[in-house]
């Protein structure tokens, strides 16, 4: 069952799901913490570390452990023009799904990347989303919680329903948002 959340751009919700889903760019800069940490390390240190990272590969997906588990879908490349590439999002599309069931997930919220950071659409994410979903036939993860704007819920909708995928639009205000 895919359930449509209806959002205003920006707002991030917490759903009670065991993973959500983020877009992210090859260094993790996109999904970085804003908030300032005090470190006693010395700037040449940080700089010779942050010099020496590796990017990840576009089209990749990373998990980071926690509750809910945080999955980074890498999609964009900040060093490309344009930063993103629908390959980048059908193969992180399908990682996601593959690592969600795998790990028997329940639940997995996420919302249609390259919406806010790119140049697709939510109704486009939509038609990638769900042609991976019909391509890999998962068990896992059960409910899934696809968050887009109000503007484009009802298309969203039924590009997911032309899939032939389960789908149902959730009212913002549901008890599931925290």
């Amino acid at each position: 069952m895919i359930r449509i959340q209806s959002l205003p751009p920006g707002l991030r919700p917490l759903f009670i799901v065991d993973a959500v889903v983020v877009e992210e760019d090859t260094y993790l800069v996109l999904g970085a913490d804003p908030v300032p940490r005090e470190t006693h390390e010395q700037p040449d240190g940080l700089l010779r570390e942050a010099a020496s990272t590796l990017p990840v590969p576009p089209g990749s997906m990373l998990v980071q452990d926690g509750a809910p588990l945080k999955f980074l879908a890498v999609v964009h490349d900040l060093n490309e023009e344009p930063t993103l590439r629908e390959e980048w999002v059908e193969a992180a599309l399908a990682a996601t799904i593959r690592e969600a069931n795998r790990r028997r997930l329940r639940s997995l919220a996420l919302e249609a990347w390259g919406a806010r950071y790119g140049s697709l659409t939510a109704e486009r994410f939509a038609m990638l989303f769900g042609d991976a979903l019909c391509a890999l036939k998962p068990g896992h993860p059960v409910e899934i919680w696809l968050l887009v704007a109000p503007s484009s819920c009802s298309a969203v909708h039924d590009v997911l329903s032309r899939a032939g995928l389960s789908v149902q639009i959730e009212p913002a205000e549901s008890g599931r948002v925290q």
